[in-house]
């Protein structure tokens, strides 16, 4: 019995390991001890309750965290949600530490480099805080990322790449993540005009830009102005396994995210699609506007409708 219960124990913990070198249960996922400074918490809060909820409390902050953009004109959206993230984690952070931005040329040409005074506005990220990597290839800038992930003076990492290149698979993500688990801080995953696909990443959010709002001063709204910066965040996958979308603002000044209500979340179809039954009872009311049809071999006067319902040209299409 003593055998079989040590046998049994050891298959448990080779599944588990499995789990955690997959990215199969993130939830369960254990920041390695000594791996998150003193003080700090596993988690990011995004500052979004209904977002946190979703993500078990926040963004784990020694994990790889995917971010994608559908196309190529959405890498601003993309990068300045990286970059406001970025402000969120130095912000909560006792001493300030460096952002690693690595990128492959061909994705840095095609979308642009992170301009320091811009992302210092929008982040707070002061401009020698920001290290830019060019690689050539792939391979380059995954070794770079790889090698650098452990150093001590970064507070987090973004590797930015282009579409779904083959050698960017379950493996490579593998080993980000688990370097990121080992060094206790995040490795932010910026994929251009990328399709969701399987990676060991826990969570992938899909950016995109939203419009701005009107400015807030004291008498309202000023009509013609632009407001906070607003990003279109989809909740693709994370340890709920739970969808969600979201329209969030960046106060700069603030350093947090705040909601802003999304029309296409929550709204209800005032359409009855299928009533109950013609016998029960609490049947769907009449839903919209009812279209009339003549029985064939209908002659009773009144069964066409005026000569002026049609349009010019048109036949005697009942709308009624």
């Amino acid at each position: 019995m003593a055998n079989r219960a040590v046998a049994r124990d050891a298959v448990f913990a080779l599944r588990r390991e499995i789990a955690r070198i997959e990215g199969a249960l993130p939830q369960r996922l254990e920041v390695p001890a000594g791996a998150e400074g003193e003080g700090e918490a596993p988690r990011l809060p995004i500052g979004v309750g209904s977002l946190d909820r979703l993500l078990g409390g926040g963004l784990m902050r020694a994990a790889l965290t995917e971010i994608h953009g559908r196309e190529t004109r959405d890498a601003g959206a993309v990068a300045g949600f990286a970059l406001a993230l970025a402000g969120l984690l130095l912000g909560q952070a006792k001493e300030p530490g460096l952002v690693l931005w690595v990128g492959m040329s061909g994705v840095l040409h095609e979308a642009g480099l992170p301009h320091a005074v811009g992302a210092q506005a929008l982040s707070g990220l002061a401009p020698e805080r920001l290290l830019l990597a060019q690689a050539p290839k792939l391979a380059d800038a995954l070794w770079v990322a790889e090698e650098a992930i452990p150093l001590q003076k970064l507070a987090a990492m973004v590797v930015e790449v282009h579409g779904n290149p083959e050698r960017l698979d379950l493996t490579a993500t593998r080993r980000l993540h688990r370097r990121a688990q080992a060094a206790g801080r995040p490795v932010l995953l910026l994929r251009q005009a990328a399709r969701p696909e399987a990676t060991a990443a826990p969570v992938r959010l899909v950016v995109s830009p939203a419009s701005s709002g009107m400015r807030s001063t004291l008498a309202g709204p000023l009509a013609g102005s632009i407001g906070l910066p607003a990003f279109t965040v989809s909740l693709d996958k994370s340890p709920a396994a739970l969808p969600g979308l979201f329209t969030l603002e960046w106060n700069s000044d603030a350093c947090r995210f705040t909601e802003r209500a999304n029309p296409q979340i929550g709204t209800a179809d005032p359409v009855a699609v299928v009533s109950l039954s013609g016998r029960g009872t609490g049947a769907a009311q009449a839903s919209g506007q009812v279209v009339a049809f003549r029985t064939q071999g209908a002659s009773a006067a009144g069964a066409e409708p005026a000569a002026s319902q049609h349009g010019a040209g048109r036949g005697p299409r009942r709308t009624g």
